[in-house]
């Protein structure tokens, strides 16, 4: 676009993690639905905010009720909720703040391309790993049970991920212990001095 221009601040991001105390980054939580990324975001959110961390929990459904409202479920369009949730994320990770995004995100690139919009060294992929069978044994908003066409996992692709930072398995570790794993890591990656 010839006619727009970025526009930067008069604040620098090091003057904001000084006074945020911490840095900014976008812990990317990616797994089948039901595998449990929307309730160890949240569970996450609550130990760092009790630690003082400032936070931001961008839930997939939530997104979709807002900003995504929208999109639909083709490649296509989930494609394009990642993009919009990582243009949000990284806004947050610029002000200093860590930005806990629970979404299925099924496909690699989208990831991969989230990764290079917030930076590297500010991304945090979470997978949150747990059977099929057991997604749909816990279904929790009954989506498999209506056997919805699409489905991530069912009959549309989910590509899980390689090289993650992270790997939670939601069938062996409680969400306590899953949420403590992702808050350490967060922990040592936002220090600023």
């Amino acid at each position: 676009m010839s006619n727009v221009f970025r526009q930067d601040g008069k604040v620098p991001y090091g003057e904001k993690c000084r006074l945020m105390g911490q840095r900014g980054l976008a812990v990317w939580f990616t797994g089948l639905s039901g595998s449990g990324k929307s309730t160890i975001a949240a569970e996450t959110e609550r130990l760092l905010h009790g630690l003082g961390i400032k936070t931001c929990l961008l839930d997939g459904d939530n997104m979709r009720m807002g900003l995504c409202s929208d999109l639909g479920f083709s490649d296509a369009d989930r494609d394009e909720n990642v993009r919009r949730v990582s243009e949000v994320a990284r806004l947050f990770c610029d002000a200093g703040i860590v930005a806990l995004v629970a979404l299925i995100s099924p496909f690699a690139e989208a990831r991969k391309k989230a990764r290079l919009l917030i930076g590297d060294g500010r991304f945090v992929e979470v997978y949150v790993e747990a059977s099929l069978e057991t997604c749909r044994s816990r279904d929790p908003k009954g989506l498999y049970a209506k056997g919805i066409d699409s489905f991530t996992g069912v009959d549309s692709a989910y590509e899980p991920p390689v090289g993650q930072e992270i790997s939670i398995n939601t069938e062996t570790l409680t969400v306590e212990e899953s949420a403590s794993v992702v808050a350490r890591a967060v922990l040592e990656r936002i220090q600023w001095r």
